[in-house]
């Protein structure tokens, strides 16, 4: 916060070139009523345009005719410019129409607005409360010590116990009129919040991918370095806090319990007096809703970008091999042209002929080979009684039953350790098919498996026990002892 990054970010951010702007009203209002309040991620030209053209028809009845002169696209496009960034204009595969999104700065800036709007009151002992959850949160799963994380568990029942020995007894404490106003206001700031950070880690997603096709365009060493950095680069941004944190926050959203609750406390929340007073948004009873098609835009933005890098990887590749096929035919057609044209003096040296002559007498005389002696042994023929079927015996391991089992455990799950399946599902053809659970593994650490990823921690070793028969037919428990590996959607 010194003066020359402010006066940088004042000059570059499109926050604060928004909230500058001598526009900075209506496009502030006419954004936040088009896209933050219906929570709209994407809308096209021509329905953000006639929006607009009747935000400023309504706008010069009351200021004048003189008030904002340009049309709506005009403005349109002049938001969506590289020196404003208000807005950003794309266009979808397959489609000749714009279509334009807010930038997450722009969802910054009227986020910002809105906190200046006189509230209510301003609660303090909701969001102390929640500092104090956090903070007992962060103790108790960093606790290492196994004897302190029972005496705290121990506590937690014992005050679990009185409260409902104290229920059963006729003594229900209530909260008042004002800690659930505190509360809920609390809980519709923390919505919006979440609907503002998809946005943002949409828009991280795609920077990524422009970095990506700069890169590509401007890279020239191997095929597999370039493809090695940008599997790391998009695994970085996957595997960050933010990206972490986002699928942690889509897995708890997307169980069917965890929404049918969520609709149920709503329901119960709204009906509450207190809360009734405070004539909440008509879109609260289903903000979660709106949680999920936010974060489905995100994911379906995710799979665009993949889907155009490849395609992207694709033309680079008919590029390439163009270029080849030209060379190739530049050279038929120069040797083409050269045919007719006899070159000028000595063109190659050949060898003068002559002829090989060979005496019958140099030729060697001939050497009889050794008579070999054969030892006078008698052959006896043997007794031992071998199952020559064990010859043709072969292991094949069905690798997709294998692919389907971890499928079917990442379903209930968003991680399983290779342990943890062989234990749910016992090896039954051995070594070849831990052999095959490591193939599978590897493709998935490269991308090779759709819907799989796998993970190697190498600090980690566990054994593998299985089932096995030796040669003499007995049941054996056969180890092997490997780093962990840890399969994950």
């Amino acid at each position: 916060m010194d003066h020359f990054t402010l006066s940088a970010l004042r000059d570059r951010h499109p926050a604060w070139r928004l909230l500058a702007s001598p526009h900075a009203p209506l496009v502030a209002s006419f954004l936040h009523r088009v896209f933050v309040a219906p929570n709209v991620r994407v809308m096209s030209e021509a329905d953000l345009a006639e929006a607009l053209e009747d935000e400023l028809f309504a706008l010069r009845e009351h200021l004048g005719p003189e008030a904002y002169p340009k049309g709506a696209l005009e403005y349109l496009n002049d938001w969506a410019a590289p020196d404003k960034g208000w807005l950003r204009k794309f266009y979808k595969p397959g489609t000749d129409e714009a279509q334009f999104d807010l930038t997450p700065a722009t969802e910054k800036a009227i986020a910002w607005l809105v906190s200046l709007t006189e509230r209510p009151f301003v609660g303090t002992e909701s969001r102390l409360l929640t500092l104090f959850a956090l903070l007992e949160q962060i103790c108790g799963g960093t606790e290492a010590d196994p004897v302190k994380r029972v005496a705290e568990l121990r506590k937690k029942r014992e005050e679990l116990d009185a409260d409902i020995a104290r229920v059963l007894a006729g003594d229900v404490p209530l909260l008042d009129d004002t800690a659930v106003k505190d509360r809920f206001l609390q809980f519709q700031q923390l919505a919006r919040e979440l609907l503002a950070d998809f946005r943002e880690v949409e828009h991280n997603f795609r920077q990524l991918d422009r970095k990506v096709r700069e890169k590509i365009a401007l890279w020239e060493g191997s095929k597999g370095a370039l493809l090695d950095e940008i599997m790391g680069e998009r695994d970085a941004i996957g595997d960050s806090d933010q990206g972490r944190s986002f699928r942690a926050f889509w897995d708890f959203l997307m169980s069917s319990r965890r929404q049918e609750e969520l609709s149920e406390r709503l329901d119960q929340v709204l009906q509450l007096p207190a809360v009734a007073a405070l004539k909440p948004e008509p879109r609260t009873r289903r903000v979660h809703h709106d949680w999920l098609e936010a974060g489905e835009h995100t994911q379906r933005t995710v799979a665009m970008l993949s889907q155009q890098l490849r395609r992207f990887l694709d033309d680079r590749a008919f590029l390439e091999n163009r270029r080849i096929l030209d060379l190739l035919h530049g050279i038929e057609s120069k040797a083409l042209s050269l045919r007719d044209a006899v070159p000028s003096g000595l063109v190659m040296d050949i060898d003068a002929m002559g002829a090989d002559i060979a005496l019958p007498l140099e030729r060697p005389l001939f050497t009889p080979s050794v008579k070999p002696r054969l030892a006078d042994l008698a052959v006896l023929a043997g007794e031992d009684d071998i199952d020559t079927a064990r010859l043709f015996e072969q292991i094949v391991v069905d690798k997709a039953r294998l692919r389907a089992t971890v499928q079917g455990a990442l379903r209930r799950q968003s991680q399983v350790t290779l342990r943890e399946l062989l234990d749910a599902a016992p090896l039954q053809q051995g070594l070849a098919e831990l052999v095959a659970y490591l193939e599978l593994a590897h493709a998935g650490d490269g991308g090779g498996v759709e819907g799989l990823r796998a993970v190697v921690d190498e600090a980690v070793i566990e054994p593998i026990r299985w089932q096995a028969v030796d040669a003499a037919g007995d049941g054996v428990t056969r180890e092997a002892r490997l780093p962990r590996v840890v399969f994950t959607r």
